[in-house]
């Protein structure tokens, strides 16, 4: 598992417990949460639940804390599922049918929902009803239930991959951004008393630096910079301590570890810079196309060490500069 890849994995559960309980508490996205505290507050004082609301962007930004805050700020239960669970009309009748009027129905990577299994969410997400099939081909009916009403939010990694169908049944949309290096410095502080260890400000600015924007990678990395301030340290985490740890993690000054450094090296002195399509580039590295596409490339074009053009990716001077190799300017 690479550490600066913002996807969950089992080695994170240690989220749960650094999870902000309100939006007051949530560090971020201050557009986001300032528009859902109006819309909760609405939709409370008319005593409805809250509108269907699909959070997208890259992994590790908070679209699973936001739910559960969600829940909280409505004073609700919340129920979670995850689309590739989803695999035939009785798994989402088994959720739906559990739940309480004005619970939150949490589905992550909504995006993977089989098409079938979309077309039965319409009308609960619609009208609060679920028509299924049931008994064998030729003895078969058809039978609605009656579902209270319930809010369900969608996250996503793709909102691309979204049918237009079930996009469009969603009252809020909002589209999660990479935070700054000042909002992860205060997330690093935040998680750092949740530990009871102790980290100056200016390492948590140095570790919120390397953690790509990512919220996520952020805690990850302070949870391997303690260790290494509790067995090489005296027990506090201080700037020195923090970069001789990130210099072991192998994770540089812009947070790329050796992958990111792998990418750029294949792009420019394998493929002269690009332009270079990505299928070709992820079998000269030997990674797989998507996780080039969703773990790779989102941050190297969000700090401008890639383009994508119409003939492929193409290196910019950032990136020879970063790894220290002329620049050849009539390449472009």
């Amino acid at each position: 598992m690479r550490i600066v890849d913002g996807t969950e994995t089992a080695e994170d559960d240690f989220e749960v417990s650094l999870r902000p309980q309100t939006l007051a508490d949530y560090v971020g996205q201050k557009e986001i949460t300032d528009n859902l505290d109006v819309f909760i507050k609405a939709a409370k004082m008319r005593g409805e639940v809250l509108d269907h609301t699909l959070l997208y962007g890259p992994p590790g930004l908070g679209k699973t804390t936001l739910a559960h805050i969600i829940a909280n700020e409505m004073g609700t239960n919340i129920k979670t599922t995850s689309g590739p669970a989803m695999e035939k009309p009785g798994d989402l009748a088994a959720v739906l049918s559990t739940l309480e009027p004005g619970d939150v129905l949490f589905i992550d990577e909504i995006h993977r929902l089989p098409s079938f299994i979309e077309e039965i969410l319409y009308p609960a997400m619609e009208d609060f009803e679920l028509d299924i099939v049931i008994g064998q081909e030729g003895k078969s009916k058809s039978i609605r239930i009656d579902l209270p009403p319930f809010t369900l939010v969608g996250a996503t990694t793709r909102a691309g991959d979204l049918s237009a169908p079930l996009r469009d049944r969603f009252g809020i949309v909002n589209k999660l951004e990479y935070y700054s290096n000042a909002e992860l410095a205060k997330i690093i502080k935040r998680t750092s008393k949740v530990f009871d260890m102790p980290i100056d400000d200016d390492a948590a600015l140095e570790l919120a630096k390397r953690s790509r924007k990512t919220p996520r990678i952020a805690n990850r990395l302070f949870k391997r910079v303690r260790d290494f301030a509790l067995v090489l340290g005296d027990g506090n985490i201080d700037k020195d301590i923090t970069k001789d740890a990130l210099k072991r993690l192998k994770v540089d000054d812009f947070g790329l570890d050796n992958i990111d450094i792998e990418y750029l090296k294949s792009l420019i002195t394998k493929f002269n810079g690009g332009p270079v399509g990505v299928e070709t580039i992820a079998t000269s590295i030997g990674e797989e196309v998507t996780t080039i596409e969703d773990v790779v490339e989102p941050f190297l074009l969000q700090e401008g060490f890639i383009k994508r053009t119409r003939s492929g990716r193409v290196a910019t001077p950032k990136s020879y500069e970063h790894l220290k190799i002329e620049y050849n300017h009539s390449l472009f």
